[in-house]
């Protein structure tokens, strides 16, 4: 069992030196100078692949280690699905004992409560802007003339690969003009 630290701060004018004063009975630090936001954190990821089974992995405080609520709980997932606990010495949540998975399940829980608040309250926002009138989506690549042109034109016996390049559109948009959805015409196809 080794306790591995984990050690970032946002910037490369900000000091790593606080957060390793306290981890300095690790036995192995991975630390980087990555903003919280960054995706790619190669030392973030060179700790979650070198924890193994039974090691415990520091940090001083959350928010050094995961860069919202939703990816805190990807890497618990990934801690859980390897055995490893986790301390936060700031916020003395220890996974060790079940007052700490407590804790940090609450704040996972709170986590994906906000998640769903949030997208609750992006689709109540599309919802109204729809009813203001707001398109959402790609404009129409071809005019109303050139739609009712592309109906007559099958209409006429031109072949939906013809129609792709006449009117210079992919299969599913020519279906989509056309009204068509192309899965039921196949259902609707006599079995041979």
């Amino acid at each position: 069992m080794a306790q591995i630290g984990y050690a970032r701060v946002s910037s490369t004018g900000q000091n790593l030196e606080t957060q390793l004063d306290r981890l300095t009975h690790c036995d192995k630090i991975f630390q980087e100078k990555k903003t919280g936001t960054s995706i790619q954190r190669p030392q973030l990821t060179a700790c979650l692949e070198y924890i193994r089974e039974g090691d415990i992995l520091v940090i001083t405080k959350l928010d050094r280690l995961a860069r919202s609520t939703l990816h805190l709980c990807q890497i618990a997932q990934i801690l859980d699905r390897k055995k490893v606990d986790l301390h936060v010495l700031d916020q003395h949540i220890d996974t060790t004992h079940a007052t700490g998975r407590l804790m940090f399940n609450m704040l996972g829980a709170i986590g994906q409560f906000e998640t769903e608040i949030r997208s609750e309250r992006q689709m109540e926002g599309i919802h109204k802007a729809k009813s203001k009138g707001v398109q959402f989506g790609r404009q129409n690549r071809l005019s109303p003339q050139q739609q009712t042109q592309l109906h007559q034109d099958r209409t006429d016996g031109l072949l939906i690969r013809e129609l792709m390049q006449k009117y210079n559109l992919s299969k599913a948009s020519v279906y989509r003009y056309l009204g068509l959805n192309r899965l039921s015409i196949i259902q609707k196809l006599p079995v041979l």
